[in-house]
């Protein structure tokens, strides 16, 4: 009997369940991928639309090139999602599936930072990156702020990259003498899994004068005097703000009953929500690892096999292993790695590798080698 496996969201994780699916099933997977973009575009691209590296329709990936057997792509924003009857509703119809996946990421919550889009920018959206491709080169002297609005957040090295690229940015062009660069972070420490990239990290922000503000979230912007007001209600001066808004699951998983605390809470292990046949992962869902895409698609890895073995009736995967590597942009053409284990110990540990060539060309690989498989391109 064929079973109907509906994917909610196209993300890392989305796009790597329907992947795997379709290889193992083929024609027969029976599996529908619903999200409301017409693209997907990797986070780190956004740091490279930003800096005026790339153009955005270079890094576009349609998903009308997502062509697998036995997988559906609909274009369509989710509006309601039945858990317990494992229905969705869109804005165009209803999709009823005996599998359900909810994959969906996090949404930004700008309101949650008063001031932040009437006097800041934010650079974590496409919109928002690109938006700054045009503000940057207007800024020639003062006080940049790089301000994290609230943990957890996505790919937690960016905020680190962002100030180190922007310090890039400046010396390129002639400006950086006349500007100070702060970088203003809820963790003690940059990458607090991994001492090793954490002590590379403050080491780089030492090099290059970037003022290292640890502890502290940004929760407002005053508009009329430009300053952020931390949480210990100190104020710093700027005169460009790049922000990292508070993340929150999407209202339609809030509003459906299955998040506690903001997310969606699932056996980490497993990714079993406590509705039957119901799995979530990724950004939008408390797994116990950082939100980030590598760690998404080890997830969908599990849920992907765990299907299958219900399917064909064979033996249930191992757990998810909680492990991942992410490329950290050290600037100057520099990356490193830091590669975490976040569910196999007792605390959450990382090794870092120090910036290189080859890690340069590991992190180009590993952007292409996703898009060949997942969009044949």
């Amino acid at each position: 009997m064929e079973t109907r496996i509906l994917v909610l969201g196209a993300g890392f994780g989305g796009l790597e369940l329907v992947t795997i699916l379709s290889d193992a099933l083929g024609e027969d997977a029976g599996v529908t991928l619903i999200d409301e973009s017409d693209a997907f575009v990797f986070g780190y691209s956004k740091l490279d639309v930003m800096f005026g590296r790339v153009e955005l329709e270079e890094v576009r990936l349609p998903y009308s090139d997502v062509a697998k057997p036995g997988v559906r792509f609909v274009g369509e924003t989710i509006t309601a999602i039945d858990p317990d009857a494992r229905r969705v509703t869109t804005n165009l119809g209803t999709h009823e599936a005996d599998v359900l996946v909810v994959a969906l990421g996090a949404d930004y919550d700008y309101d949650a930072t008063p001031g932040l889009l009437e006097s800041g920018n934010e650079f974590y959206s496409v919109g928002g990156a690109e938006l700054l491709r045009d503000v940057l080169p207007t800024f020639t002297r003062g006080r940049a702020i790089v301000g994290v609005c609230g943990a957890p957040f996505k790919c937690p090295p960016a905020p680190s990259e962002a100030a180190l690229l922007l310090d890039d940015y400046l010396s390129e062009r002639g400006v950086r003498d006349d500007c100070e660069i702060s970088l203003v972070m809820p963790f003690g420490t940059p990458v607090p899994p991994s001492p090793d990239t954490s002590a590379a990290l403050l080491e780089a922000f030492a090099e290059r004068d970037i003022q290292f503000v640890a502890g502290r979230r940004v929760s407002s912007l005053d508009p009329s005097r430009s300053v952020a007001v931390l949480d210990d209600v100190v104020e710093l001066p700027y005169d460009l703000f790049l922000g990292v808004p508070k993340h929150r699951a999407p209202n339609v998983v809030l509003e459906s009953g299955m998040a506690e605390d903001g997310y969606v809470p699932v056996d980490s292990r497993t990714l079993e929500t406590r509705f039957p046949r119901v799995y979530a992962f990724g950004d939008v869902a408390t797994v116990g690892v950082p939100k980030a895409g590598v760690f998404s698609e080890g997830a969908a890895r599990v849920v992907a096999a765990s299907v299958v073995a219900s399917r064909n009736g064979g033996e249930r995967p191992e757990g998810f292993d909680g492990r991942g590597a992410c490329y950290v942009e050290f600037g100057a053409g520099r990356v490193g790695r830091v590669d975490v284990d976040f569910l196999s110990g007792p605390k959450p540990t990382g090794t870092f590798q120090a910036p290189s060539l080859e890690l340069v060309a590991e992190k180009q690989y590993f952007g292409a080698s996703r898009r060949a498989r997942w969009f044949n391109s």
